[in-house]
């Protein structure tokens, strides 16, 4: 266990950034030299040829002026021809070069003198000829560019002093650029290092363009933290507010229950309990469709829904509840209407909506459920309506229209509108023609929802 903790330290071992650098200008500097000497290469064998064409015309212009001065003897051309090749030799050995040629030497169309007889016939090497048609003697002359040099111990060292010797002058200033480069991205680390686990200040603007980009992502989640805490720190502070009621009903009517003698108070206590029940489960369920609704992403993409058919399932959903209360619910609605939906928060507006629509109807009364081409959904109630100056505060967590009868937890047009805005729709409150009851409208196709009053 311990050599496999250790392997795993060592293999989890940070990289270094400075090294990364210093490697890349080594690269970098690797790839020039080998470009220069490329170039350096290319530029010999060009200088060797054309200062290899020049001396191989002097010297086979030297050779026929001597000859010219001879007279037409085979021996004496040939003499000429060899004495002058062996000084060519010997200049060339005391410089250390080695040097391969060839001369020939014709006298009225006869060889008399070959230089080199094994020397290839044509291997890229550079040739002159000089001609005395009056005499009639040709000399011949070919060489070979001596670029075999680049590939010698002593162009070696030539070419791979600079790189060599330059290195330390380039990477140790290199190394102190970088490092003092990379100041003020330690800086930062520093400063988030030394702050306490909930504090979540957004960091000062960085002068650097090159750093600014990570300041403002370590600040964007820095604001996303916030939020999210200041939510988490919402949803306790409402669960406890909104439980707080039924948790107290609860409790007192389990006191009555356990200390009352009497039967019927028993029977009313009971009651009052699963009342309060009743009313804590629907507070945790509001709440936690509240939670979803509010931190559900908005970026995921939409799916095609039909919108009549999810439609006629919700109301299918209320439709115990509609029975219990004797509410007639009546569907007008056009099919198929295809819109780009989340089928969840969709559904939650729905349940929400007609859900309200059952619960504040009196028993026996009729909802009317429209869906038009526009599209847009209407419901309609018969209950005792919503006031115009309070329409827009019952979009507000937990507020309630004052001098209702019916119980809930005031979070319902809240979740309904977040889920609208999620679905590209705004919802709006309006009366009845017949000034009975509320109208709620979702129209569909908005951009940037907005409630409409």
């Amino acid at each position: 266990m311990t050599a496999t903790a250790e392997s795993m330290t060592k293999t989890a071992a940070p990289k270094s950034l400075l090294r990364r650098l210093l490697i890349g200008f080594m690269l970098v500097m690797l790839a020039i030299w080998l470009a220069a000497l490329a170039h350096i290469a290319w530029q010999v064998k060009v200088d060797q040829a054309r200062q290899t064409s020049i001396v191989n015309r002097a010297w086979t212009r030297q050779i026929m002026l001597n000859m010219q001065s001879l007279p037409s003897d085979p021996a004496a051309l040939a003499r000429i021809g060899r004495g002058i090749e062996a000084l060519r030799l010997d200049m060339f050995r005391e410089t250390g070069f080695e040097t391969h040629a060839q001369t020939r030497v014709w006298l009225n169309g006869q060889l008399v003198y070959d230089s080199d007889p094994d020397a290839p016939p044509d291997d890229g090497w550079v040739r002159w000829v000089e001609r005395d048609a009056a005499r009639g003697i040709v000399v011949e002359r070919r060489e070979k560019p001596n670029v075999d040099w680049v590939f010698t111990p002593s162009a070696a060292k030539y070419l791979f002093s600079p790189l060599v010797y330059s290195l330390p002058f380039v990477l140790l200033p290199a190394w102190f650029i970088v490092r003092v480069g990379l100041r003020p991205l330690r800086a930062v680390a520093h400063e988030l290092e030394a702050r306490g686990a909930a504090e979540l200040a957004p960091l000062p603007a960085s002068p650097y363009r090159e750093l600014a980009p990570v300041v403002d992502a370590v600040n964007r989640l820095m604001r996303r933290l916030s939020e999210r805490l200041a939510r988490e720190h919402e949803f306790l502070a409402d669960a406890a507010h909104e439980l707080k009621t039924p948790l107290s009903v609860v409790q007192l009517n389990a006191h009555l229950l356990e200390a009352s003698t009497d039967a019927a108070q028993k029977t009313e206590a009971g009651a009052g309990l699963r009342e309060g029940v009743a009313r804590a489960t629907h507070a945790v369920h509001q709440l936690l469709a509240y939670e979803r609704a509010r931190q559900e992403p908005t970026d995921a993409p939409l799916q095609d829904q039909d919108l009549a058919a999810l439609l006629r399932e919700r109301i299918a959903v209320a439709a115990p509840l509609a029975l219990q209360r004797g509410v007639d619910i009546e569907l007008r609605a056009s099919s198929p209407v295809i819109l780009p939906l989340h089928r969840e928060s969709m559904a939650a507006l729905l349940d929400n909506v007609v859900g309200n629509a059952i619960k504040y109807s009196p028993d026996g009364a009729r909802v009317d459920v429209c869906l038009d081409a526009g599209p847009c959904i209407t419901v309609s109630d018969q209950g005792p309506g919503i006031p115009p100056a309070l329409r827009a505060r019952v979009f507000e967590r937990f507020y309630r229209v004052p001098g209702q009868d019916q119980a809930g937890s005031g979070l319902g047009l809240a979740i309904a509108e977040r889920a609208a805005a999620r679905n590209g729709a705004r919802i709006t409150l309006d009366g009845r023609p017949d000034g009975r009851g509320l109208a709620v409208r979702i129209a569909f196709g908005v951009s940037h929802p907005e409630r409409m009053l």
